[in-house]
């Protein structure tokens, strides 16, 4: 397996609202979340939602949401950025943690960066050798004031094929 070209750069143009749509087919529990996929620029991404979809007993938004949202929005930058090198694939969570540092009781925003440059390029290079590769991610929660309150890092799998 050879990809074309296995740059952080975007390759091809990526609609979210597609990719939200497919999400929302392929893991039917997202579409409750009401999250959103928004300012992608192609080694970042953000997803938001509503607390009102998200809320618990507390008024401040439920814990599972949150790394609900954490764990989306590691998995659909990964997703998009295989969509871009063209690589067909299974990806999923391997590991997941959630650490909660303050209430949520606004909307929020789940806020996930590729690593750095050297880490992605050894991530698409195992991908192209094995088929197979890791590759763990960290996103930020913050609310709609911008107030960080908990991340998540997930370890997430591709296969290729």
């Amino acid at each position: 397996m050879h990809f074309e070209n296995p740059r952080l750069y975007m390759l091809m143009e990526i609609d979210l609202n597609e990719v939200m749509e497919y999400v929302h087919e392929q893991i039917p529990i997202t579409a409750h979340f009401k999250a959103r996929l928004m300012n992608y620029d192609g080694t970042s991404l953000e997803v938001a939602a509503p607390l009102e979809a998200n809320i618990n007993h507390r008024n401040s938004a439920f814990g599972g949401s949150l790394s609900a949202i954490g764990i989306l929005s590691g998995w659909a930058l990964l997703f998009i950025k295989m969509r871009e090198l063209g690589v067909k694939n299974r990806l999923v969570i391997q590991s997941s943690n959630f650490q909660f540092t303050d209430p949520v009781v606004s909307d929020f925003v789940a806020h996930v960066e590729l690593p750095t440059s050297d880490k992605y390029a050894r991530f698409i290079k195992i991908l192209e050798r094995r088929g197979r590769a890791r590759l763990e991610l960290k996103s930020l929660i913050r609310d709609s004031d911008g107030n960080e309150c908990g991340s998540h890092t997930g370890e997430y799998v591709v296969i290729a094929g």
